[in-house]
């Protein structure tokens, strides 16, 4: 597939969670709001006028890669903050209306920031409840079921895991929280454009650019409209989106985002399948070098391009980095890696400190080919085998 090379100064890239590389039509879309079409899209002038309508697109071009209307998209500067305002906004809005409910819900396997989201609200009187997981990665619906028990506000799950790649079962634990009467907010960042989903019981939704080959600094909310989801904004300011979100919108970013998320769904399914070939075969690979390694989360659906691997007794992750320097992989969350912590998700599964830190997520992607994924395996053989 033509695109950007995959390695960077002949470096294998197979760190795809973290990130994605700009897919070159989603750069020439962007260029000219770099350029030419430099006015922010709340001038009413015609270059303004122009930067809005190009906001606009994109909005309808995410709509319908997510299955939804336009008017149900807030831009954010990416799932992070779209995190954060869909569960402070909406929780906090609920109890300024007086509502008594005070229980929060989410999973031990969350991204940090939904986290953290949910304890910090304990300091305003809130309940945080967090659900730990199976060995697989994957919640329980009777352990859901019985946390909803106590009337609950919101409950925030992840549809794929950042770290294993993990897809929990949302056609099972949706219509729970919709019987329970609370409101499900589903980080959607890892999901868009490797897995087919629908936001069908959904009320809240996070999407972030930058992993389907967008842009960094850009995310979105989906915000049901039938029945409507309101929120309290978390920024104080000109209220540029829909009251929800304030500050000057990023015209470019939001470009790149609008044809990201429409090149994500295209293909879609023969994709998935490309990259369930690669994973496989570089599980073979892995597998062969380490004879008695284990894929973390492995009897679970997960993602097709995610393989995280604990190996056997032996040297920890950041030594492996040191010893393969020619392949970019992690060991967990590019968010949790500067504390040097071994992976708290993979430790909600049941692993130990030391098995975590032995623990590699490997991940491919879209300009991944097979050539690269067997040069990886050879310069794990080749790193180790000097150590």
């Amino acid at each position: 597939m033509e695109g950007p090379v995959n390695s960077q100064d002949d470096v294998i890239y197979l760190d795809y969670l973290a990130t994605t590389p700009c897919d070159p039509a989603v750069l020439e879309a962007m260029l000219p709001y770099f350029t030419q079409h430099f006015a922010n899209a709340g001038s009413l002038h015609h270059p303004g006028r122009r930067a809005e309508g190009a906001v606009e697109q994109a909005r309808e071009e995410l709509a319908g890669a997510l299955g939804v209307s336009p008017q149900e998209v807030v831009w954010t500067s990416g799932a992070t903050e779209a995190n954060n305002l869909a569960i402070k906004g909406a929780v906090r809005f609920l109890k300024e209306q007086g509502d008594e409910r005070r229980r929060i819900i989410t999973v031990a396997t969350e991204h940090k920031c939904v986290l953290e989201a949910v304890s910090s609200l304990a300091t305003e009187g809130f309940e945080p409840v967090i659900l730990p997981v199976e060995p697989d990665g994957r919640l329980l619906p009777e352990r859901l079921e019985e946390a909803l028990k106590t009337p609950t506000l919101l409950v925030s799950i992840m549809a794929a895991n950042n770290e294993t790649g993990v897809v929990q079962d949302l056609s099972r634990l949706t219509p729970l929280v919709r019987q329970a009467g609370a409101l499900l907010h589903v980080d959607m960042a890892q999901m868009l454009g490797k897995l087919p989903f629908t936001l069908k019981g959904v009320d809240l939704a996070s999407f972030s650019a930058h992993k389907i080959y967008g842009p960094k600094g850009v995310g979105a909310l989906y915000v049901r409209r039938r029945p409507r989801v309101r929120l309290m904004p978390l920024l104080s300011g000109g209220g540029q989106e829909r009251g929800l979100r304030s500050g000057t919108l990023p015209v470019p970013l939001i470009v790149g985002m609008g044809m990201a998320a429409r090149l994500a769904v295209i293909g879609q399914a023969d994709e998935a399948t490309r990259l369930a070939g690669l994973r496989d075969g570089l599980w073979q690979g892995m597998r062969q070098l380490f004879p008695v390694a284990r894929c973390n989360g492995a009897s679970a659906s997960r993602l097709p391009g995610v393989l995280n691997i604990c190996l056997p007794d032996g040297p920890e992750v950041q030594q492996v980095m040191a010893a393969v320097p020619g392949v970019a992989f992690s060991a967990g969350s590019a968010c949790s890696a500067a504390s040097g912590a071994p992976s708290y998700v993979l430790k909600a599964m049941g692993l130990t400190d030391a098995e975590a830190r032995r623990s590699l997520r490997l991940s491919v992607g879209r300009f991944t080919s097979a050539g690269d994924v067997e040069c990886a395996v050879a310069r794990f053989g080749q790193g180790l085998a000097r150590r």
